[in-house]
C-alpha cells in the first residue's frame, strides 16, 4: 500500500551549503554556508545559544548575508545536526566547545574562504564561547558581536534577583554533578551535557572562566585582550540583562567594546533573550555596518 500524501520538501535551510567537521575526539557538525557575492566579503560564523539549534538562526544568517557578508552557522555539540546526540556521547564541557571544538571549525571555514579572518556572531552561551576563543586567538578573529550574552555571576543579577539566580543556577549544577547531564527545566528548557551546567554554575558561584580540565587562563585573556567587541542587550532580556552584559564587558578593559542596549525607543520591537531573531533584520544592519567600518549602532 503506498501513501497518497505528497512527500514534505526539504527545509530551506538544509538545502544551505553544508561542510562537514570532525575533531580529533569524534565530534561532528554540520556547518551551513551562505557565501557572499564577493569572494573577499567579511565572514561571520554565527555561534548558537544553550539548546537552540543553528536552523534557529536563519533569518539572522539571510539577513546579514543581504549585507553582502558571507555567513556560516553551526549547532553547538551534541546540538541539532552535531553528532554525538547528547547522552549517546562522553560528557563535556566548556574546555572541549572551545579548544576542540571552534579550532577545528574555524579551521573548515578557512578552507572554505581562504585568507579569511573571522567575525563571530555568538548569542548567550554562543557569545560566551566565542569572546573566550578570540581571547586565546586574537589573530584568527576578527571581531566578536554578542547578543544576549552576560555573565550568569549571580551578584551581577541586582539584589533584587541574587537569591533566584544563586539558587537556580547551583541548583543546576548539582543535578547535572548527579545525573551527569541536565535535563531541561529551570531557567534552561532543554537537556544539556552535565559538564557544561557545571561548569556555567561555577562561573555563576565565583564569575571566573575556569573550564574543568583546561589550564588556559582565560579570565587574563579576556583583560587583555585588544579586539573589537560588539556588546548588545535587551530591554526584556531576564537571562542575560543589560547588568550582566555591563559586568562581563568591564572584565574586557583593553577590548575595543561598543556597547548597544536595545531599548524601548528602538525599532527592535522583539527584546527578548530569544524573540529578538523576529527583528534579525533590523539588527543585521547595525551589525553588518559595525563589522565593516566599526560604526556605533544607534
Amino acid at each position: 500500500m503506498t501513501s497518497d500524501s505528497p512527500t514534505k520538501p526539504p527545509s530551506e535551510f538544509i538545502l544551505l551549503e553544508p561542510v562537514i567537521v570532525t575533531t580529533v575526539d569524534d565530534a561532528q557538525f554540520t556547518l551551513r554556508v551562505l557565501p557572499a557575492a564577493e569572494p573577499d566579503a567579511p565572514v561571520v560564523l554565527v555561534l548558537p545559544a544553550m539548546v537552540m539549534k543553528a536552523k534557529h538562526y536563519l533569518p539572522l544568517a539571510k539577513a546579514l548575508n543581504r549585507e553582502n557578508l558571507s555567513v556560516v552557522t553551526t549547532d553547538l555539540r551534541s546540538q541539532g545536526e552535531s553528532l554525538p546526540a547528547l547522552r549517546e556521547g562522553k560528557n563535556f564541557g566548556y574546555r572541549e566547545m572551545i579548544e576542540s571544538d571552534l579550532p577545528s571549525i574555524i579551521e573548515a571555514v578557512q578552507r572554505r574562504f581562504p585568507g579569511a579572518r573571522i567575525h563571530l556572531f555568538g548569542h548567550s552561551l554562543g557569545g560566551q564561547l566565542a569572546l573566550l576563543f578570540a581571547a586565546a586567538h586574537t589573530d584568527t578573529v576578527a571581531s566578536v558581536t554578542v547578543i544576549g550574552t552576560g555573565t550568569v555571576y549571580w551578584r551581577a543579577f541586582g539584589p533584587r534577583r541574587w537569591l533566584e539566580a544563586l539558587v537556580d543556577i547551583q541548583w543546576i549544577g548539582l543535578i547535572s554533578r548527579v545525573k551527569g547531564y541536565w535535563p531541561g527545566g529551570v531557567l534552561i528548557p532543554g537537556a544539556m551535557a552535565g559538564g557544561v551546567m557545571v561548569d556555567w554554575s561555577m562561573h555563576s558561584l565565583t564569575s571566573r572562566y575556569r573550564p574543568k580540565g583546561s589550564d588556559t587562563p582565560y579570565d587574563r585573556l579576556l583583560a587583555r585582550m585588544t579586539l573589537p567587541v560588539l556588546a548588545i542587550s535587551l530591554e526584556d532580556d531576564r537571562l542575560g540583562p543589560k547588568s550582566n552584559v555591563d559586568f562581563l564587558t568591564r572584565r574586557m578593559p583593553a577590548a575595543q567594546v561598543t556597547r548597544w542596549h536595545i531599548g524601548d525607543d528602538s525599532p527592535v520591537i522583539h527584546r527578548d533573550h530569544f524573540e529578538w531573531l523576529k527583528d534579525a533584520a533590523e539588527i543585521a544592519v547595525s551589525v553588518s555596518a559595525w563589522i565593516r567600518s566599526a560604526v556605533p549602532p544607534t
